[in-house]
């Protein structure tokens, strides 16, 4: 039976979500936007098959929110009249805490089903004219069922992005999730960010290559995503800017020292421990 997804946002991420159903599934898209231009383009497109407005949730048998993680939340909170119980709400947002706790509540008072999503996929730029169906082609899709998604209703959630090109589902818990993007992905863009800040930077064409752009590359952020979302995962995101500082001391003082027999062990050490978990 084909499904009504509402997709609120079509940036990178939730274009390429509308783009993506569209391509693989049966599933009829109806897109929100903040800006109409961009629905309207998405609807030339064939990536949406209609601009969302208010009432036009009470169709959606799943809502994707693909805003910011404050907003994704507000928009739940100020829609909920629209909403039909009984309604799949999910999200692509990169933490998890926050939601469930804006979210659960909310589901548990009208009667919807919320399971949190995370998409390990992206890109360098953003907007909608940067998405693509195949964003998630082999990608990791990150599932958080809550109190308020049953067994099935997981499943339904984990079929659905299944057909959309993820190659792994993993399921996890909110506090779990937060930690793990925390290292993975949060502090990687903390660290690309101070980085670029050295007095070199001005003077680095010429003298850089690969290494350069592998540790630059995710500097190229949203300041105001990035600073949500940090901000939200304080509690988890702290510790490991911590732990790498204390790492980074550590190469400081050995090398200052001239220790080379240290400095030859904490360089084998971080190759090892790359080789053995990849």
């Amino acid at each position: 039976m084909s499904k009504t997804v509402a997709i609120i946002g079509l940036g990178l991420i939730g274009g390429s979500f509308a783009k993506a159903f569209k391509r693989n599934t049966d599933c009829r898209v109806i897109g929100f936007n903040r800006t109409r231009a961009t629905a309207e383009q998405a609807l030339r497109d064939g990536a949406i098959d209609q601009i969302g407005e208010p009432e036009d949730l009470r169709e959606a048998d799943v809502i994707l929110l693909s805003l910011y993680p404050k907003a994704s939340a507000d928009f739940v909170e100020n829609h909920l009249e629209y909403i039909r119980p009984g309604c799949i709400i999910t999200d692509d947002c990169g933490i998890k805490s926050y939601l469930v706790d804006r979210l659960v509540p909310l589901c548990k008072q009208c009667g919807f089903y919320y399971v949190g999503g995370h998409p390990m996929a992206g890109r360098e730029v953003s907007g909608y004219r940067a998405s693509t169906p195949d964003l998630y082609k082999g990608a990791s899709m990150l599932l958080v069922p809550t109190e308020t998604s049953p067994r099935d209703v997981l499943e339904e959630v984990k079929q659905l992005f299944q057909q959309l090109g993820f190659s792994q589902i993993v399921v996890t818990t909110p506090e779990h999730h937060d930690r793990m993007i925390a290292y993975t992905s949060q502090l990687c863009h903390i660290i690309s960010s101070a980085y670029v800040k050295s007095r070199a930077e001005t003077e680095h064409k010429g003298y850089s290559g690969g290494s350069y752009r592998d540790l630059t590359r995710v500097a190229y952020l949203n300041e105001t995503m990035w600073t949500e979302l940090f901000l939200e995962n304080a509690p988890a995101l702290v510790p490991e800017i911590d732990e790498v500082i204390q790492h980074l001391q550590e190469y400081r003082d050995t090398i200052a020292a001239g220790d080379d027999q240290t400095l030859f062990r904490l360089l084998k050490e971080g190759r090892e421990r790359k080789e053995r978990f990849g």
